[in-house]
């Protein structure tokens, strides 16, 4: 899907979300087209797949071997998730009951999510919840800290970040040469 099928379908599902048409360009949201080439980066102990690009799914496996080495366990929670995807995990919100402001501060709109480019990775740790900010006291998220970086994976949603987001110490994001 091009960037403009992207845009126009966002437009579209904010209003069925009765969502702020002006919340991308109000939050410094990105746009991103789903990955065109994914391939199998993990696989969960339930057998669920976690796909990521080429690029980044050989990123991940050198910092996940590279973490364990030191003694750090990390897999992979939730990777690739198309626009579709996106779009029921807030519509799932939604029907709980929550009000749309609240789910767009923890869920990106769809096509604003990094997961759709296939590079973003939630990060879990045996010794903690997934998904939870008690993810930052964890020895995962010291050893990230200080070398995610030489795997070219970056935290995108610190704390106050620009785009309106929970602190989300978990989600890391890989920007590797060769995207």
């Amino acid at each position: 899907m091009a960037i403009e099928d992207v845009h126009s379908r966002l437009r579209e599902l904010l209003r069925s979300f009765k969502a702020d048409a002006c919340l991308v360009r109000s939050r410094g949201l990105v746009l991103y087209e789903d990955a065109a080439e994914l391939v199998v980066a993990e696989t969960a102990p339930g057998g669920r797949l976690h796909l990521l690009t080429p690029a980044a799914a050989d990123a991940w496996r050198k910092m996940k071997q590279a973490a364990a080495a030191d003694g750090i366990a990390i897999h992979v929670v939730s990777a690739f998730r198309s626009f579709e995807r996106q779009a029921e995990l807030i519509s799932a919100k939604l029907q709980s009951g929550q009000r749309i402001d609240e789910v767009l501060s923890v869920v990106a709109p769809p096509g604003c999510s990094e997961h759709h480019s296939g590079r973003a990775v939630d990060i879990g740790t045996s010794c903690c919840p997934a998904l939870e900010e008690i993810f930052e006291t964890t020895p995962a998220f010291a050893w990230l800290t200080a070398n995610a970086r030489r795997f070219g994976f970056a935290m995108s949603y610190g704390r106050s970040n620009p785009f309106g987001f929970i602190y989300e110490p978990w989600h890391w994001c890989c920007n590797a040469a060769a995207e």
